[in-house]
């Protein structure tokens, strides 16, 4: 499928997808990564002023407020800016005081979640996600906070193909070129957490092309320790009468 045809067809699936439901629009994240900015301007030109992001810095880097604005700035998206600093510090203090820093880190985007679904629930909108094939086969986002959402735009295209797709729309080079991060801690990376890159990781997706063993036994691991974030929530199989 051509680029501009690929764009089209998403589009057209956010649209048919909300009208299914009964919706009036869509509401999402603005981070101000490339994932987050490619759903953005997709749900932008499906729904117009029914699009509707949110900023929700908590305890981030400020420069990630700053690119989020530009791209809304930039596709004139709606958004609302909405700092979750203190409401996480407070959960923080009335739960139980732990070392476990990606517990605590994953605070953040169920934070998020929560917001998003509130603007969803008080416009009838459902929530969009910017999850790409490359992290949801890893398992590479937090269960029930970035991975939160009603529809995934962007689901099947690896990072690649995402950036492929972000420079077509018009996204700013500085964001396409930006390092990919989480924002979960300060200097947190994606590949550092994954330990592989985003290339090798695309290329075994698309191509069964690993490099070293290392590379495809960690790619692996990652996919089996995360089976259970791509399921839903598992029920007895037997009947209780």
């Amino acid at each position: 499928m051509k680029i501009d045809e690929l764009c089209n067809a998403l589009v057209l699936w956010l649209q048919e997808s909300v009208q299914k439901a009964g919706a009036k629009g869509a509401v999402f994240g603005l981070s101000g990564g490339i994932d987050s900015a490619v759903a953005s301007v997709l749900c932008k030109k499906a729904f117009g002023k029914k699009a509707l992001g949110l900023i929700m810095p908590c305890h981030s880097d400020k420069n990630d407020a700053i690119d989020a604005s530009l791209v809304a700035d930039k596709f004139d998206i709606k958004y609302h800016t909405i700092v979750l600093d203190n409401v996480y510090d407070e959960l923080l203090k009335v739960m139980d005081k732990s070392e476990n820093n990606m517990a605590k880190a994953n605070i953040k985007p169920r934070l998020r979640m929560t917001t998003l679904y509130y603007y969803a629930g008080i416009n009838n909108y459902l929530v969009v996600g910017a999850e790409n094939k490359s992290e949801l086969t890893v398992g590479y986002f937090t269960k029930y906070g970035d991975g939160g959402a009603d529809l995934w735009p962007i689901g099947n295209l690896v990072k690649s193909q995402v950036r492929e797709l972000a420079s077509y729309i018009g996204v700013p080079k500085r964001i396409i070129d930006k390092t990919p991060t989480a924002g979960l801690w300060s200097g947190q990376t994606d590949e550092a957490e994954m330990g592989i890159t985003y290339d090798q990781l695309d290329r075994y997706i698309l191509y069964g092309e690993f490099g070293a063993p290392k590379i495809k036994e960690r790619i692996n691991t990652l996919y089996k320790k995360s089976e259970h974030k791509r399921q839903p929530p598992h029920i007895p199989e037997f009947k209780l009468c």
